[in-house]
């Protein structure tokens, strides 16, 4: 058990370091002062019982330091049923965007996220198809960067970073940690040209590399996973092709969970697609993250009651916080968030039942989100 432990530490500190290293050497990505953009995009926003949410994230799009002739804006809704329909529809009268509202209920046997990106896509008129959520809030720079990137770098993939807000609550803090390994995680493992991880709340691709790998065909009965799947896809057709969108003025934030039970079905869903990855190096990650994390549980009883000894208890948990504390400080250092390195600590105390937890009930791929009762075919 001893040396399995030892074995796992290590190879979880290589994984960890290695991207530890890959976010040091990333370059960020700095608009030049007089830069003009120059690209039609397209953002697409899914939706599903929004209500409390979407007005806001319209407006900071009409905040955007981009000519509203060189983009357009895309809400497409997926059988709400609280005012989100009617509040678009509001905004539109008044906005200068060009917005449009398509209802997923228009077209026979349409439902779920997947359904409602690629009818976004089959509308979108423009050069760049830009993602984000109905809950989401950005920046008035997001869409000058993404074009920035995107003419200077000739990606046909990006990933942005997301980060949570108004974290007022312990519990909330915690997440934002969390969340916050995860975009770190994703973001470097990018940098080291092996994508693994990205989040449907920020991230572009074109349309021609969506169709040059089929969209989302293959994953159709994978309810969760639209964003991860194709990023895995493109890299495969398109080596070299992905970026990460590294500047703060990028970022995307959204509220972190209210309650464990919605935290835990989040977490369930997005864990449910674990099984169908099919990249070597992105199993690998969520193997050893999955392993140390059981070894962990597994030696406390064993250290309370002398099985082994304590100070080799207390030693690999010092290890695994050790290596989570010098990534995470660069991360959360970028968001300007460092301060809340301190809830690592009650973090740590959780994050191994809850990995074990979430890990293995994703693998029934079943859940419940936004009403509705979600199983994997």
């Amino acid at each position: 058990m001893i040396l399995l432990l030892l074995l796992s530490l290590l190879a979880y500190g290589y994984i960890i370091l290695q991207r530890w290293v890959a976010w040091r050497n990333m370059p960020d990505v700095v608009l030049p002062p007089a830069y003009e953009p120059r690209t039609l995009l397209s953002v697409i926003i899914p939706v599903r019982n929004e209500g409390a949410h979407i007005s806001h994230l319209l407006h900071d799009l009409e905040q955007q330091q981009y000519p509203h002739h060189l983009f357009e804006v895309l809400v497409v809704d997926d059988h709400s049923d609280d005012t989100t329909t009617a509040q678009v529809e509001d905004f539109i009268e008044n906005s200068p965007l060009q917005l449009r509202l398509v209802r997923l209920s228009a077209y026979q046997g349409l439902m779920q996220k997947k359904a409602a990106v690629k009818k976004g896509v089959e509308l979108a008129k423009g050069e760049l198809l830009v993602l984000t959520d109905g809950d989401c809030r950005v920046q008035p720079e997001w869409l000058a960067l993404y074009d920035y990137l995107y003419v200077s770098q000739k990606p046909l993939f990006i990933s942005g970073p997301v980060c949570f807000d108004h974290t007022e609550t312990l519990f909330e803090r915690m997440q934002l940690v969390e969340f916050a390994s995860l975009i770190g995680i994703g973001a470097a493992s990018i940098g080291l040209g092996k994508p693994n991880m990205c989040n449907g709340a920020n991230l572009a691709y074109t349309r021609q590399a969506f169709e040059a790998v089929g969209g989302f065909a293959g994953n159709e009965g994978i309810a969760s996973g639209d964003d991860e799947f194709l990023l895995h896809k493109i890299n495969r057709r398109f080596p070299g092709r992905i970026a990460f969108l590294k500047n703060e003025k990028a970022a995307v934030y959204t509220s972190a969970r209210k309650t464990v039970v919605s935290f835990l079905a989040q977490r369930v869903r997005w864990a449910s697609k674990w099984k169908a990855y099919q990249e070597w190096h992105v199993k690998l990650v969520a193997l050893s993250v999955f392993t140390v994390n059981l070894l962990l549980l597994l030696i406390i009883p064993m250290g309370l009651t002398g099985k082994i000894p304590f100070y080799i208890f207390l030693g690999a948990y010092f290890i695994k916080f050790g290596i989570d504390f010098i990534f995470l400080e660069r991360i959360l250092l970028f968001f300007g968030k460092r301060k809340y390195l301190f809830y690592m600590l009650p973090l740590q105390l959780v994050y191994v039942p809850y990995v074990l937890i979430t890990g293995i009930t994703g693998l029934f791929g079943r859940y419940s989100w936004k009403g509705r009762k979600i199983r994997n075919l």
